[in-house]
């Protein structure tokens, strides 16, 4: 699979697998399953698992499949066009970006088992951690840890202390699951399904073997380590608003040959304004689609190649993520706008792509700073720490 394109893995024995997956998780959230209970159900979660998802990008030697971030990416993507939510959930599969920062010995355990391992995290704010001779005391409260009610491990941000000074940069510990508690508080307009409530850790010790710093690069010696994690942690959320809205300008060229206005009008295929409108918005996503892979390629072939990827080509990576998530909540926008008054019904198909494209746009790693970071790297100028 190394060496397979998303469209080969599709071609391949796993299709039809996928296919129906996907046809599966349309159908539900279309019920508002995912939405109304807050979070993806467990037996979808299985099935991800069973579909490899959360093996991905695991080492060959921990029994993963070792794909290539692009790979991961457009089976997320897929994944998404079925449901925003879902495919958000799926998008921690990137998780070994983050745990490959653990001991070595530490992943060995962790993997022995099985390399599908669902991972959920709540990071910030860091939560001081008292240091003992066995390891850290972790409690506190942690917001929007997406996918927690389906996860097998858990990491929450702590900000070691001793003699209630802080030690160094914030960390995470990691510990099995049914340690920490869900506080469901996830309650927003869009990817409601995601589930991602606060974790609340009262008093739980975790081994200092089970820690490690926050983007410190791995060790490990396989070419997804040396791939810019911050901008993966970016690329596989953009790419749920990527998969909603290709999702969007399905579902309207479906709909649009057959609709008329109840006023009398003509069908909306048959509208100038609607041909025009269409193709603009079109346009602007698959540009906007292929800029956001350009960059991950570029990348890529320089990791292969034992090469430093340079400040420029990752700065285009994360500008290409904020780029392709704005277009992609625009172009949702535009089909319900198209759809008529029907999809402004909070049952309706395209509210549900308005508001999940709408969400992805909020998160941090798509703000306003990103724009900010990449002009100063256009101007030769130093960006902010944790851009890059």
């Amino acid at each position: 699979m190394n060496n397979l394109s998303m469209q080969e893995f599709v071609a391949d024995t796993n299709a039809t697998e996928l296919a129906a997956l996907c046809q599966e998780i349309r159908e539900r959230a279309c019920t508002g399953e995912f939405d109304d209970q807050a979070y993806v159900s467990q037996d979808i979660i299985d099935k991800l698992k069973k579909l490899g998802v959360y093996r991905a990008l695991v080492p060959k030697r921990f029994g993963g499949n070792e794909w290539s971030p692009k790979q991961f990416c457009e089976l997320i993507e897929q994944l998404s066009k079925a449901d925003g939510s879902v495919g958000w959930v799926a998008s921690f599969g990137m998780s070994p970006a983050y745990l490959g920062s653990l001991p070595e010995d530490t992943l060995k355990t962790l993997y022995k088992d099985s390399p599908d391992i669902v991972f959920a995290g709540g990071i910030f704010p860091p939560q001081p951690a008292e240091i003992t001779d066995e390891g850290v005391v972790v409690r506190g409260r942690w917001k929007f840890s997406s996918g927690c009610m389906g996860a097998d491990i858990v990491g929450v941000g702590i900000s070691p202390q001793k003699d209630n000074e802080a030690q160094g940069l914030p960390r995470m510990a990691v510990m099995p699951a049914n340690q920490a508690k869900v506080d469901m508080t996830w309650d927003t307009v869009g990817l409601k399904g995601t589930g991602s409530h606060d974790l609340v850790v009262e008093n739980v010790l975790v081994s200092k073997e089970w820690t490690f710093v926050r983007g410190e690069p791995s060790k490990l010696p396989e070419p997804f380590f040396k791939y810019p994690s911050l901008s993966l942690a970016t690329q596989v959320l953009t790419v749920v608003g990527i998969g909603v809205a290709a999702a969007a300008l399905d579902e309207f060229k479906q709909l649009a040959p057959g609709k008329a206005s109840i006023t009398g009008g003509a069908e909306i295929a048959s509208r100038p304004v609607t041909q025009y409108e269409f193709a603009q918005s079109d346009a602007e996503f698959k540009a906007a689609r292929n800029w956001f892979y350009d960059t991950m390629d570029i990348v890529w072939t320089e990791v292969v190649a034992g090469r430093t990827p340079s400040v420029e080509q990752v700065s285009d990576m994360r500008l290409a993520c904020t780029h392709a998530a704005r277009v992609c909540a625009r172009v949702a926008r535009k089909m319900q706008m198209l759809a008529g008054m029907t999809a402004i019904y909070s049952n309706n198909v395209f509210s549900r792509f308005v508001n999940d494209t709408n969400v992805v746009t909020q998160h941090a790693f798509m703000g306003d700073a990103t724009l900010q970071n990449a002009g100063l790297v256009s101007f030769g100028l130093k960006p902010a720490p944790g851009y890059l």
